[in-house]
């Protein structure tokens, strides 16, 4: 059981939903990501992801597109990204999760990727241009590190479908709460609640819910059915502005949190 399993575990016998944040590792620099991550944490954030910059994340939206160019421009890699990492480890046991392209990791080499992880604390990893079908040596790999590879769920996946991912994917299962790429939204789809209640109806295992959700009142929403709630686009913003980031981001998380976290009503 890793750190994950293990907050999952621990929220559920206190009856409360994760909080998980997501930001863009190097942005504005991989020095503030450490302190950003630390905010985040007493914030009330329950799991923390990191987004590896890619130069062609075709999932993301311009909000986090443009953070990954930040990153890439001041200079962020992923072996930096993993001393960062190795670093946070020293002051914090808080899950960390990387948001990765498969690019990232071919380039350095899966098996040595999935040691390093091990290594420094990384807990798992979201690959979302990772086909099913193409995954088995990666889940391999994964297995053998003690690393989740979390599986994401398209709001047009077939039971079938979802039955499948869901007995792959450790740790939790990611369900996009709409089509298209990430990005805060005004309004969320009024599908979604029935769907996440599809995925809950096929699996034990927790089901977060992310991509669009922007505010409070979503996120409330969202954790009544689901088991975490997934905030990105609307952090990054923040970030973003470079004034005030720690006091300004620390303030959203704690609004986030405590509507998270207020929701008691089990989602199946």
């Amino acid at each position: 059981m890793n750190r994950i399993d293990k907050k999952f575990t621990e929220l559920k016998k206190r009856g409360k939903k994760a909080f998980i944040a997501y930001i863009t590792a190097g942005d504005p620099s991989l020095k503030m990501t450490g302190k950003i991550v630390l905010a985040l944490e007493r914030s009330g954030v329950d799991i923390v992801e990191l987004g590896i910059p890619f130069s062609d994340p075709v999932a993301d939206g311009p909000t986090i597109q443009a953070a990954s160019q930040r990153s890439l421009a001041r200079g962020a890699t992923l072996s930096k990204i993993f001393a960062t990492v190795r670093t946070l480890r020293r002051a914090s046991a808080i899950p960390v999760v990387f948001m990765t392209y498969y690019n990232p990791i071919l380039q350095f080499g899966p098996a040595a990727f999935f040691k390093r992880c091990r290594e420094t604390g990384v807990d798992g990893v979201i690959i979302p241009d990772l086909p099913l079908e193409e995954s088995g040596e990666t889940v391999a790999l994964s297995k053998k590190a003690g690393v989740a590879v979390i599986f994401l769920i398209a709001p047009t996946s077939p039971r079938s479908r979802i039955k499948a991912i869901a007995s792959r994917s450790r740790g939790f299962i990611y369900y996009v709460s709409l089509t298209g790429v990430t990005g805060a939204r005004k309004e969320l789809p009024p599908e979604v609640l029935k769907n996440v209640r599809l995925v809950k109806s096929v699996t034990a295992k927790p089901v977060a819910v992310g991509f669009g959700i922007s505010d409070a009142k979503q996120a409330a929403m969202i954790a009544k059915v689901a088991d975490g709630v997934i905030v990105g686009s609307a952090l990054v913003k923040i970030i973003a502005q470079k004034k005030d980031v720690i006091l300004k981001i620390s303030s959203a998380a704690r609004s986030l949190a405590k509507a998270i976290h207020n929701v008691r009503k089990a989602g199946r």
